[in-house]
């Protein structure tokens, strides 16, 4: 459906916001993660059309959306991370607005939109008085308005409580099934359960493109869970990649990212993808330990 050729996006001379990213994408949930200033915004402005690749390509069903652009935008629906509203429309008007910009005229649609988004109790209410997830949905209403066939929503979730959130991810999930719904996010948990590919990006670069599986059965045998007391934790967070501590009276439970058993007592645990993704941060930044040295480290008494 969707073809990103070694698509470089440079902002002057010196910035590169994309370096050399390929990914080649179907129907689903692709979660696009990253640190803030990664290149995910970046790369789904060019995907949108909203700006050109400065080299390489994006074909949407064989076709260059730079050379052609209305070849994907008729087929396009977007959320943009700082989506506004009207203050002076109802739900409504604002449908019925967005339908007249985008040539749809069909009433029973803005109506199914929603009823799917859960906002039909409140479609002549003005969404100035929206709260900020009614908000968000009311912009994946307008943004499925054509039907799209992809979808690119940018930190969707961003200031949601985590009952909007869980009914976000939930309509994502269902229109991932036969949509390509492009989600970007540094909200782990947010793609945890709905992505069916992820594609993670750093300073501008693809650094892995795998389904959730792939990337947690990678950490395996490297997250460590550890008791020790508050004193070995000062010693212990100066030795090793700490994910997790929690403290309980003079003791602290942690979590710790390492390629073997760093002390005598620590036990494998299974990674959650949030420790998987971190594990691989580390490999990234530290480069291959395949001679890593297995001596276990040493606490403090």
């Amino acid at each position: 459906m969707l073809e990103i050729r070694n698509v470089v996006k440079k902002f002057g001379r010196d910035v590169i916001a994309v370096n050399d990213v390929s990914l080649n994408l179907t129907s689903g949930v692709l979660g696009l993660i990253g640190h803030n200033g990664a290149g995910k915004t970046t790369l789904m402005q060019m995907i949108a059309t909203l700006t050109r690749p400065t080299s390489g390509q994006i074909l949407f069903q064989g076709q260059d959306i730079a050379k052609n652009p209305n070849a994907i935008r008729a087929r396009l629906g977007f959320l943009p991370q700082d989506f506004g509203v009207y203050p002076n429309l109802s739900a409504l008007e604002f449908m019925q607005y967005f339908a007249a910009l985008k040539g749809v005229n069909n009433p029973a649609r803005i109506k199914h939109l929603l009823e799917l988004v859960n906002l039909h109790d409140h479609t002549h209410r003005a969404a100035s008085t929206f709260s900020g997830g009614m908000r968000q949905r009311l912009g994946i209403a307008q943004a499925l308005l054509n039907d799209p066939d992809i979808l690119i929503v940018d930190e969707p979730t961003a200031g949601l409580d985590p009952e909007e959130r869980l009914r976000f991810r939930n309509l994502l999930s269902e229109l991932g099934f036969k949509k390509l719904v492009i989600m970007s996010t540094h909200i782990v948990s947010d793609v945890e359960s709905v992505a069916s590919q992820l594609a993670i990006m750093r300073n501008g670069k693809l650094i892995a493109f795998e389904t959730p599986d792939e990337i947690l059965n990678k950490a395996s045998g490297q997250i460590w869970s550890l008791r020790v007391t508050t004193d070995q934790f000062e010693n212990l967070r100066t030795q090793v990649h700490v994910l997790h501590s929690q403290r309980q009276g003079d003791f602290v439970n942690v979590r710790i990212a390492h390629p073997h058993s760093p002390y005598p007592g620590a036990q494998a645990v299974d990674p959650s993808l949030e420790e998987a993704l971190m594990t691989q941060r580390y490999a990234v930044q530290e480069g291959a330990q395949a001679n890593v040295d297995k001596t276990p480290l040493k606490l403090s008494a």
